[in-house]
C-alpha cells in the first residue's frame, strides 16, 4: 500500500471520532498543516506518528497494525490464540476471577461477543436453553436475544434488548467490524414476542441502573451488569477481551443465587 492508504484510513478515523484536523494536531503535539498533508498523501507519517494518532483517535488494536501495514510498516501488535502456550497466566488468571465471583454470574467474551469463558452461575441461567444454541462457538447475543434463547424468560425483554442493541450500535461506530455487523443484523432481525404485562408500568424498585430481570425455575432474579477490559492491551486478543459480571439487583436475588449456588 501508499503513504496515501494510509491518510485515507486515517481521515476516515477522524471523521468517525467528529475531530477536526487542528483538534487532532493539538492533541498529537503536531500542527493541521501535517494533518492534513499525512491525509492526502502529501507526507508520509513515520512510525511514531501512526501510532500517536492511532491513539488520539482511539482506534482499536487490531486496526492499529492495518494503519501501519498501510504506512509500509510491520505490525506492531500480536494476535496470539488464547489457547497459545504464552497465555496461560492469562487464561488462569480469567479461570481465578470466573470461579472467585460465584455463585454470580461471570464471563468472558471477545469482539464478536463469543463467549470464551463462563462460570457455574452463566450455567445455571442457561438451564433450559436448546442444545442447539448451546453448541460452540456459543455467542452470548444469541443466546440472550434468540426466541428460543434467555428470551422468553426475560420479564424486561424490550428494554434490555434496546440496551443490548444500543451496545452493539456504538461499537459498530466506533469501529469497521463486519463479523459484529453481521451479527447485529441476525440478532436485530429475531422476533420480539409480546408478553403479557409488557406493557404495564414496572414495580417502582431503586435499580441503580438498568436491570436484567429474567426467570429461572419459578423464581424472579434481577442483575445489573459490569463490563471490563484490559488497560493498555499490546495483544489484539487481549485488547478484544471483556469480563462481563452480573451482580445481584436485590437482596432476594442475593439470597436465591448464595442458596442455590455450587
Amino acid at each position: 500500500m501508499t503513504s496515501a492508504s494510509v491518510g485515507a484510513l486515517l481521515r476516515t478515523w477522524r471523521e468517525r471520532r467528529g475531530i477536526s484536523q487542528l483538534e487532532l494536531a493539538g492533541r498529537a503535539d503536531s500542527s493541521s498543516r501535517h494533518i492534513s498533508f499525512v491525509e492526502n498523501g502529501r507526507s508520509r507519517p513515520s512510525e511514531e506518528m501512526v501510532l500517536r494518532l492511532a491513539e488520539h483517535l482511539d482506534v482499536p488494536v487490531r486496526e492499529r497494525n492495518v494503519l501501519l501495514v498501510a504506512a509500509g510498516f510491520a505490525p506492531r501488535y500480536a494476535c496470539t490464540p488464547l489457547d497459545a502456550p504464552e497465555m496461560e497466566v492469562l487464561r488462569q488468571g480469567l479461570e481465578r476471577l470466573l470461579t472467585g465471583y460465584e455463585p454470580y454470574p461471570a464471563l468472558v467474551v471477545d469482539a464478536t461477543y463469543r463467549v470464551v469463558a463462563a462460570n457455574r452461575g452463566v450455567t445455571m441461567l442457561l438451564a433450559g436453553v436448546p442444545e442447539r444454541l448451546l453448541e460452540p462457538p456459543l455467542n452470548v447475543m444469541r443466546l440472550t436475544l434468540h426466541p428460543e434463547g434467555l428470551a422468553p424468560r426475560i420479564r424486561n425483554l424490550r428494554e434490555w434488548r434496546g440496551h443490548l442493541l444500543a451496545q452493539m450500535e456504538r461499537q459498530i461506530a466506533l469501529g469497521r467490524s463486519e463479523p459484529l455487523r453481521a451479527l447485529y443484523e441476525e440478532v436485530s432481525a429475531y422476533p420480539v414476542a409480546g408478553r403479557a404485562g409488557d406493557d404495564e408500568p414496572a414495580e417502582a424498585v431503586p435499580y441503580i441502573a438498568l436491570p436484567l430481570v429474567i426467570e429461572h425455575d419459578g423464581h424472579v432474579l434481577s442483575f445489573v451488569s459490569s463490563v471490563s477490559t484490559f488497560n493498555t492491551p499490546l495483544d489484539v486478543t487481549v485488547a478484544e477481551l471483556a469480563v462481563e459480571t452480573l451482580l445481584p439487583a436485590d437482596p432476594a436475588t442475593a439470597e436465591y443465587l448464595r442458596s442455590a449456588g455450587p
